[in-house]
């Protein structure tokens, strides 16, 4: 388990010089607890959160991203930390990037919040060509080094995870706790302006329901009372969608997140909508409630076993608590939480060697498992060791017509495997899932031929699936502007779209810049 361990807060280091650390922690006998920490870098500086792969660890120090390599696998550092993109806000406390997790795609996704004014780019870009963001959802590619804010609003988010068919919602705190994230999507902030002065309208929480009783946020940090009742009050951090096969079928998909001031982890269920685009986050029952007045829960992931760990500061202030005296640096825990009895799982769990093999661990219902086996896929394409006849078998799992799972076309994806035409194909899969995510790969590259433009037009016209139209629509802003006018004419072509407000406010974002460009063409739209 690689832990990052964060003495720096609350006084951000601004020399470049730091102490926090990334340690391994490893259960060698087998008893559910650690018995060996290796410190494997102690001359970190702002460290938030810490992701694996790739030959190394890719950590958010602020105001970087930075890789710590290790391609041996020694646990030793091969050299210095290398920055992969900066300016994040430094000035900013509580609200910085954080939350590094792989998406199904290969991308390695973050968040950032709403004091964090930043301005992004690899080191030594210049300002005027840098990306500005604070509140939202960004993503780094590791082999082609590009950054991109995926959405933007809400108001500190501090949790991100995806679900079974690899939608993305993030937690967050003050406002609402839960977002789905349709890339391109601009939310609902707690204060202040979207980057867009002609967005007018703000898309919503997916959640039914708060977890505070109202009133102002302030008041609701007294967890006991209608509050406590209520879920525990507005803030949250960490986000998990258990996608496991240890615990009952009831968990599955739903999305858990640490209710700070409530000293327990809020567990919602995940729903599509009965009609439109979207999802609800119903309000199950309070999870795993700790009973310590010092639990300041941090993060919360789902284990290779399928076991929940959650990560706890412990002390008795909180995200607001700037008095550097009082900060408590040494009681950290991490606690694993199993459903009884607990399903057998052997320390090392075989992962697969060959690429085959690994094509087949992708189909696993645990997905760890499965995204393990993507992300190492991925990075064997990456060092050319990804061999034609397993890239063939790869691309024929993925695009062959009766498949229905969409894992396949993540990893292929990932691995380069794709040409245009295999997303064509899969363009005409019955399941939506695998036609929506092709439209959203296809169009990483924001760029498409003319067979491909017509394919998509016709979708928007055609496609019964609410999701696939969600899609189309999120891809336009991907899109030249001039490639944009055929897709919108057939999505605005569907009069039962009219009261989903995702799909209309994902439809005005795409075409907006055209009619500001003053394009007469789109005035009808």
């Amino acid at each position: 388990m690689w832990v990052v361990e964060c003495l720096s807060y609350p006084n951000w280091s601004k020399t470049g010089q730091g102490k926090d650390r990334v340690v391994i922690l490893e259960d060698a006998d087998g008893d559910g607890t650690f018995d060996k920490k290796t410190v494997f870098f102690d001359k970190g500086v702002n460290f938030s959160s810490v992701e694996y792969g790739f030959g190394g660890v890719f950590v958010t120090a602020i105001p970087s991203l930075v890789f710590i390599p290790d391609a041996n696998g020694d646990d030793v550092p091969d050299g210095p930390a290398q920055v992969l993109i900066d300016g994040f806000d430094l000035t900013a406390r509580h609200n910085v990037a954080n939350s590094l997790t792989w998406g199904p795609d290969g991308w390695l996704y973050g968040c950032n919040g709403i004091l964090s004014n930043s301005k992004i780019g690899k080191p030594g870009t210049p300002e005027e060509q840098r990306i500005p963001m604070n509140c939202g959802i960004w993503r780094f590619h590791p082999v082609r080094h590009e950054f991109e804010v995926v959405a933007h609003g809400t108001t500190n988010p501090w949790g991100l995870a995806f679900d079974e068919r690899g939608e993305a919602f993030l937690t967050n705190c003050v406002i609402e706790h839960a977002f789905h994230v349709v890339p391109g999507a601009r939310f609902k902030r707690m204060f202040g302006q979207d980057f867009n002065p002609r967005t007018f309208e703000l898309m919503q929480t997916c959640a039914d329901h708060i977890h505070w009783a109202g009133g102002t946020w302030e008041g609701s940090r007294n967890a006991t009372g209608k509050h406590g009742e209520a879920g525990g009050g507005h803030a949250h951090s960490g986000a998990m969608i258990y996608l496991g096969d240890q615990f009952p079928a009831e968990y599955r998909n739903n999305l858990f997140t640490v209710n700070i001031h409530g000293q327990r982890l809020n567990r919602d269920k995940l729903e599509r909508l009965p009609k439109g685009s979207g999802y609800v986050a119903k309000h199950m029952p309070d999870f795993a409630p700790s009973g310590d007045p010092w639990f300041r829960g941090v993060c919360v992931k789902q284990g290779p076993d399928g076991s929940i760990y959650i990560s706890d500061w412990s002390d008795t202030g909180e995200c607001h608590n700037y008095d550097d005296a009082t900060i408590q640096r040494e009681n950290g825990r991490i606690y694993k939480v199993t459903y009884m009895p607990e399903l057998p799982l052997p320390r090392d769990f075989n992962v697969p060697t060959s690429s085959g093999e690994l094509t087949q661990f992708i189909r696993r219902p645990n997905r760890y498992h499965s995204s393990l086996a993507t992300r190492l896929i991925q990075e064997r394409s990456a060092r050319g060791e990804l061999e034609k006849v397993e890239s063939y078998f790869l691309k024929r799992f993925a695009i062959e017509a009766k498949n229905k799972d969409v894992r396949t076309l993540w990893a292929a994806h990932a691995a380069g495997s794709l040409t245009e035409e295999d997303y064509l194909m899969c363009l005409s899969n019955d399941d939506d899932t695998i036609r929506g995510w092709a439209v959203r790969l296809e169009l990483e590259d924001k760029a498409a031929s003319p067979e491909m433009l017509a394919k998509l037009a016709d979708l928007a016209k055609s496609d019964p699936s609410p999701y696939v139209r969600l899609q189309l629509a999120s891809g336009l802003q991907r899109l030249p502007l001039a490639d944009r006018k055929e897709i919108a004419r057939g999505l605005v072509s569907h009069a039962e779209d009219a009261s989903d407000n995702n799909l209309v406010l994902m439809m005005w974002y795409g075409i907006e810049p055209l009619v500001a460009q003053g394009d007469d063409d789109v005035l009808p739209l």
